[in-house]
């Protein structure tokens, strides 16, 4: 049995097209970043906390259980871009990805009874040259407002993305070929 330990309904639904059978358990676990942590340690370290998290929340679960945990963040200039705490928040995310190309990081676990694995995907994303003009009315549709980095690829924000590099869903918040490949890799899972 699989478990996503996320509240995310962008995860939900790129977990549902792929054709898995699931529940959903968000975790609740601090999201502080902290000193000196770098982008992949910080999403994978959040990965692992919320599936173990949820996890431990069911000691006599099925021994086929498998809780998956996901965080993602954007990185531009080596500053990591969670989701805006307010729109002007949102608005110095924007401008700082303005015009150049960004990291987008996705860590996923999986936690079972016989095993914890990690691993991250790094997807780059190239944005045009925003107006201030474009980066308020983007705002004021609400989009930016739980996303990671201020936008959402799926959404409004694709008009300004003419290119990635790597994987689209990390982008959009969960690599599935990533999870799949890890799921596959499990020894309880055929």
């Amino acid at each position: 049995m699989l478990v996503l330990a996320s509240a995310s309904p962008r995860r939900w639904e790129l977990l549902a097209q792929a054709g898995f059978s699931f529940e959903v358990q968000p975790a609740d676990v601090n999201e502080d970043l902290r000193p000196g942590e770098d982008p992949i340690a910080y999403v994978t370290r959040l990965a692992r906390e919320k599936a173990e998290a949820v996890f431990a929340e069911r000691p006599n679960a099925d021994p086929e259980l498998v809780v998956l945990g996901a965080d993602t963040t954007v990185c531009v200039d080596r500053q990591i871009l969670g989701k805006p705490a307010s729109a002007d928040d949102a608005a110095r995310m924007l401008r700082l990805l303005s015009g150049r190309t960004h990291r987008v990081i996705t860590g996923v676990a999986l936690v079972s009874a016989s095993q914890t694995q990690v691993a991250a995907e790094v997807t780059a994303v190239q944005f045009l040259s925003l107006s201030e003009a474009e980066i308020a009315s983007y705002i004021a549709t609400g989009e930016p407002s739980d996303k990671a980095g201020a936008y959402a690829i799926q959404g409004y924000a694709a008009r300004w993305i003419p290119r990635i590099e790597g994987c689209y869903f990390n982008v959009v918040g969960l690599p599935i070929a990533l999870v799949s490949t890890l799921l596959n890799a499990l020894p309880l899972r055929a």
